[in-house]
């Protein structure tokens, strides 16, 4: 994971050095630890690398970081994850309509997330990446893993120069995905 996080760091440095000058610094270990306390939860190993290679991108960057949506703080992700399982027997009523075992990484800014699922729901494939649409019942898995996510993003660098890129683009050619789950 630590490879593919540094050949991402390297393409965005040189092909989005205005988008890469937004991310937020790297956690510490003990700064993982502590919001894994405060919100009760113990992350994967290859999420807390994620997060030790950068913290999201700042509240104020709107620039997408893959699929029309921006990469989200450790905090955030975990008090909005907190706050979407809070609604689960309220406001959601279906089964899987959100699940708790999701840990929504990025975001929209229109309530839709990319989510790391670290229960494997619907596949039982642990830290398999899935679509949380609010307002529609489409749960797709996108990848299999954060690691062949951010592999593909990066063979999407590779292929794209820097006066060509477009900031919005979607990861759509991992084999054998998407999969593609309704619930109602």
């Amino acid at each position: 994971m630590k490879e593919q996080l540094d050949i991402l760091d390297s393409y965005l440095r040189t092909k989005r050095p205005d988008f890469y000058s937004m991310l937020n610094e790297p956690l510490k270990e003990n700064q993982i630890k502590a919001l894994e306390e405060k919100f009760n939860i113990t992350l994967p190993e290859d999420l807390k690398a994620l997060y030790q290679w950068k913290n999201g991108q700042r509240n104020d960057c709107y620039d997408s970081f893959v699929n029309n949506s921006t990469f989200m703080p450790l905090e955030e992700v975990l008090d909005s994850g907190s706050e979407l399982t809070s609604m689960i027997g309220y406001d959601f009523d279906i089964e899987n309509w959100w699940n708790e075992n999701w840990i929504p990484i990025l975001h929209n800014g229109g309530g839709d997330y990319i989510c790391y699922d670290i229960r494997g729901i619907f596949t039982s494939e642990q830290g398999q990446l899935i679509e949380f649409w609010h307002a529609d019942n489409d749960r797709n898995i996108i990848a299999p893993n954060l690691q062949c996510f951010i592999e593909t993003i990066n063979k999407f660098y590779e292929t794209k120069e820097e006066k060509d890129f477009d900031e919005y683009f979607e990861i759509e050619n991992i084999k054998d995905f998407p999969k593609r789950f309704y619930v109602d």
